[in-house]
C-alpha cells in the first residue's frame, strides 16, 4: 500500500446499468474526462439534460417517514466541540459547489469528486481532532502518503459518514494516508479489503444536506429511467460557500478578507478556507464559483488556487514563507501553472501561510495550558492535512 495515495485511475468507469439509482451521484464515476483544452478542470457542463420532471417533493426536506439519516442534530445543539464546528462539513461545501442549482444533481462528466471527498473525510476527521500521524520519528524517511495514521478520539462526531469512517479506522490496522483513501475509494486490486469502500458517499452526503434544509429531494425522468435528483432549497448556504470561495482567490488585499472565512468562533478559519478551496480544485468543481469572472481574472484565480496548494502540500506548510511579512518566494510544493500568481495575489498567499500558523500556535499553546502535553498530538493532525493536499496535487484532474 506504499504508494497507493499518489495513483489514481486514468481509465474510464463502467457505464451505469440501466435503472440504476441516481448515476449522478453514484461513487462510480460513469466517464472519463474528455473535455479540451483545460485538462485540469474538466467538469462544469453536460448535454445529458433530463426531459421532463416527474414531480418533487417540494421543499419538505426529508422524505416521510425516513429518519435523520446523515447527521445527529443533538451535535448542533449540545455545547462543547459542537459551538466551534461550522454548520456544514467540507465535503458538504465541495458537493454544494458541484451541485446544479435547480437540476440537482453533478455533471455526468465529473470523474474527481467521488475521489476527493474521501480525502476530505480525512481532513475533517484530522480538524476535529479524532485522527493524527503516528507519532514516530522515523516516519520522515517516507512520503508524506506513506506515513502511518491513527485514530486519537474514537468519540462520534454527530456526522453519520465521519462516524462511519472512524469506526473503520479504528477497528482496522494502521495504514498511510493515501492507503486509507484509496481503500475508502474502493481503489485496490485486494478482495480481502473491498470491505472499506464507503459507498454512495455522493448520494448520503446530499441525503445529509436533505435533513439539514440546505437541499430537497425530487425525482426527475432521464429517457429510459428515473433517478433522485437534490435541487437547492436555501440558496444562502451554497451563496456563502461561494462568496468565501471568490473572495479569496480574488481579493485584492495582502490580508485575509473576514468575507472568505467562516464566522467568528469557528475553529481553524482560515484552515478550512484554505482546504476548501484546495478541494473543490482537486473535485473539478471550482470553476463553478468562478464562472462569473471574466478570462484573465478567472485564470488570476485558479493561479492563486495553485500558490495555496503549492504552499499547503509540504509539511509543515509553508517552507519558504517567513512569519513575518516581506518578500519571499511561493511554493515549496508542485505548481500546476507556471509563474503562479504575483503581487497581492502572492503577498495574500504568504498572509494565509502566516495566520494557519497562528491558528496551529494557538491550538497548540492550548492544549499545553490545559496539561496532557498533546501540543505535539495536534501539530500531528495538521501533517494529516497537509499529506491529503499532497494527493490533491496529484491527481490528474489537476495534472
Amino acid at each position: 500500500m506504499a504508494s497507493e495515495g499518489l495513483t489514481r485511475r486514468r481509465g474510464a468507469g463502467a457505464s451505469p446499468a440501466i435503472g440504476s439509482a441516481s448515476p449522478a451521484f453514484s461513487d462510480t464515476p460513469t466517464f472519463a474526462s474528455t473535455s479540451g483544452g483545460a485538462p485540469r478542470r474538466p467538469g462544469g457542463t453536460t448535454n445529458n439534460v433530463p426531459t421532463s420532471s416527474a414531480g418533487g417533493s417540494g421543499g419538505a426536506g426529508a422524505m416521510e417517514g425516513r429518519g435523520k439519516i446523515a447527521y445527529d442534530p443533538r451535535d448542533f445543539e449540545n455545547g462543547g466541540e459542537s459551538e466551534t464546528m461550522p454548520r456544514l462539513t467540507i465535503m458538504e461545501e465541495v458537493l454544494l459547489l458541484g451541485l446544479k442549482d435547480k437540476a440537482g444533481y453533478l455533471s455526468f462528466w465529473n470523474d474527481n469528486i467521488s475521489y476527493a471527498l474521501r480525502g476530505c473525510i480525512l481532513i475533517e476527521l484530522a480538524l476535529r481532532r479524532r485522527i493524527a500521524m503516528v507519532k514516530d520519528p522515523s516516519r520522515r524517511r517516507l512520503a508524506l502518503a506513506d506515513r502511518l495514521i491513527e485514530v486519537i478520539d474514537d468519540r462520534q462526531t454527530g456526522e453519520t459518514i465521519l462516524d462511519e469512517a472512524l469506526k473503520m479506522m479504528k477497528s482496522s490496522e494502521k495504514y498511510g494516508t493515501g492507503a486509507w483513501v484509496d481503500l475508502m475509494s474502493g481503489e485496490t486490486w485486494n478482495v480481502m479489503k473491498i470491505g472499506y469502500q464507503l459507498k454512495q458517499v455522493r448520494e448520503r452526503l446530499a441525503k445529509g444536506l436533505v435533513d439539514k434544509g440546505v437541499l430537497r429531494t425530487e425525482k426527475r425522468n432521464f429517457l429510459l429511467f428515473d433517478m433522485a435528483t437534490h435541487p437547492i432549497a436555501d440558496m444562502n448556504a451554497k451563496d456563502d460557500v461561494m462568496r468565501r470561495v471568490l473572495t479569496l482567490l480574488t481579493a485584492r488585499t495582502a490580508a485575509i478578507p473576514p468575507q472568505a472565512l467562516h464566522k467568528e468562533g469557528v475553529k481553524y478559519r482560515h484552515t478550512r478556507a484554505v482546504v476548501l478551496v484546495c478541494a473543490a480544485y482537486a473535485s473539478s468543481v471550482l470553476e463553478n464559483a468562478l464562472q462569473r469572472l471574466s478570462y484573465d481574472s478567472r485564470e488570476a484565480a485558479f493561479a492563486r488556487c495553485d500558490d495555496i496548494l503549492a504552499e499547503f502540500s509540504t509539511w509543515p506548510f509553508g517552507v519558504t514563507t517567513s512569519n513575518v511579512a516581506g518578500p519571499v518566494s511561493i511554493g515549496g510544493g508542485t505548481r500546476k501553472r507556471e509563474g503562479g500568481s504575483g503581487g497581492v495575489g502572492r503577498e495574500s498567499v504568504q498572509e494565509l501561510v502566516r495566520e494557519v500558523r497562528k491558528e496551529m500556535a494557538a491550538s497548540t499553546t492550548g492544549q499545553a495550558g490545559a496539561g496532557g502535553g498533546q501540543e505535539e498530538q495536534e501539530e500531528l493532525c495538521f501533517e494529516v492535512v497537509a499529506t491529503v493536499l499532497e494527493i490533491f496535487g496529484r491527481m490528474d484532474s489537476l495534472l
